[in-house]
C-alpha cells in the first residue's frame, strides 16, 4: 500500500445494494490508484466470474442453423440467437439438457423450458420462438452449461459432435451485464490531489453484484501473490499494508490514552487551603497538569481566586519544585478581586 496512506489514513469502502445492482466507493486513494483499480476489476468482473449459457441446441430435423422451419416465425439463426440471451442459473458443475416443443400457435418463451431444479430461470420472459402451426411433436433441446468468460464456437472442436443435428453456438458465462467506474477527486486536509474511486456493477442475478465484485478482488490477488510470494520484498520508507497502518493507529491511540491516564495527578496533593482548591476545581481544574499548563491570566480570572490564593498558590507551586521562584510572573491584584 502507498505510503501515502500515513498521512491520509485508511481508504473507506461503503458497498450499497438496489437489486441487481451494487455500487462501490473507495476514498482516499493517491492519485491515478482510482484508474488503476478501477479498471483491473472491470476487467476481471467482465471475462473471469463463473456463470451459465446455452452452449448448443438441437431441433429436431434440422441440421444447420441457415433455414427455417415450417410454422415458425424466425428462422433456425434467430432462434439461436434468441436462446443465447437466455438467463439462466446452474447450481453444479457440468453440461445438462433442458427441452421445449413448439406450440400449435403462440410465443415460446424460457417460462415454457422444462428443466431440472439445478437449473434456475431467471428471466422467464425471453421469447425463444413464434409459432403458426407448427408440428408440436417437434422439440428444441438445449444443452446448459457452466463456464467462465467468452467460448466461441471456432474454438471448440465440432468433430467431437456425434449428432449431426447438434448446431454449437457461441456461449458468453459471464453473470455480469454492465461495468461502469468514475473518478472523482477527492480531498484530505491540503491533500487536495486524490482519487474517489466509484465502481457499478450490474449482473443478471445468477450472482449477486456483491459477491462479484468480491470474487474478483480475490482473483486479482491471487496473480499479484505470484510476484512477492517468495522472499517478499518491501521498501518501509515508502510502502506500507493496511495491517501495519492500523495497527500504528491502534498503538498511537493507546500511547495516547496511556499517558493520558498516567499524566493525572490529583489537585489534593498539594495541600492548598479550601477556599484556594474550592475556586480551581470550580473552575475546572482537577489535576496539576492542568494548573500548569493554564496562563495566569485565566488563573486570575477564576471565581474567588484572588491574591492571597495567588500567593499561597505560587509559594506551594515553588516548594513542591514545579516551578522556579525566577517563573513567577510578578502580579498585583485587589484581594476582593
Amino acid at each position: 500500500m502507498h505510503i501515502l496512506h500515513d498521512e491520509i489514513g485508511a481508504p473507506q469502502l461503503k458497498i450499497t445494494r438496489d437489486g441487481n445492482t451494487a455500487t462501490l466507493v473507495v476514498t482516499p486513494l493517491p492519485s491515478g490508484f482510482g484508474v488503476t483499480l478501477g479498471n483491473a476489476l472491470r476487467r476481471v468482473l467482465l471475462s473471469s466470474l463463473p456463470g451459465c449459457a446455452v452452449t448448443a441446441m438441437k431441433i429436431d430435423g434440422v441440421t444447420h442453423e441457415y433455414t427455417t422451419i415450417e410454422g415458425v416465425k424466425e428462422s433456425v439463426f434467430d432462434i439461436g440467437l434468441n436462446v443465447r440471451q437466455l438467463r439462466l442459473k446452474k447450481h453444479t458443475k457440468g453440461s445438462e439438457e433442458i427441452t421445449v416443443t413448439f406450440k400449435k400457435t403462440g410465443v415460446i418463451t424460457a417460462a415454457d423450458l422444462k428443466a431440472s431444479s439445478d437449473i434456475e430461470i431467471l428471466d422467464p420472459s425471453q421469447v425463444i420462438a413464434t409459432c403458426d402451426g407448427a408440428n408440436t411433436k417437434k422439440k428444441i433441446t438445449l444443452r446448459i452449461e457452466k463456464g467462465v468468460g467468452y467460448r466461441m464456437v471456432s474454438n471448440v472442436d465440432s468433430a467431437t459432435e456425434e449428432d449431426a443435428e447438434i448446431i454449437l453456438l457461441d456461449a458468453n458465462f459471464s453473470p455480469v451485464t454492465r461495468v461502469q467506474y468514475d473518478i472523482a477527486p477527492a480531498r484530505v486536509g491540503e491533500q487536495i490531489n486524490l482519487d474517489q474511486l466509484t465502481l457499478t456493477v450490474d449482473t443478471d442475478g445468477a450472482l449477486d453484484s456483491e459477491h462479484a465484485i468480491k470474487i474478483s478482488a480475490g482473483i486479482l490477488e491471487s496473480y499479484f501473490q505470484l510476484f512477492n510470494t517468495e522472499d517478499a520484498y518491501t521498501d518501509a520508507e515508502f510502502t506500507t499494508t493496511f495491517d501495519e497502518l492500523k495497527k500504528r493507529r491502534e498503538n498511537a491511540a493507546a500511547a495516547a490514552n496511556e499517558a493520558q491516564e498516567v499524566a493525572f495527578t490529583p489537585i489534593d496533593i498539594l495541600g492548598l487551603s479550601q477556599r484556594t482548591l474550592n475556586a480551581l476545581v470550580n473552575g475546572g481544574i482537577t489535576s496539576v497538569e492542568q494548573l500548569l499548563s493554564t496562563p495566569n491570566n485565566q488563573l486570575v480570572q477564576l471565581r474567588g481566586f484572588g491574591q492571597k490564593a495567588k500567593t499561597e498558590l505560587d509559594q506551594v507551586l515553588v516548594d513542591r519544585g514545579y516551578v522556579s521562584a525566577a517563573e513567577l510572573p510578578s502580579i498585583t491584584l485587589d484581594e476582593e478581586k
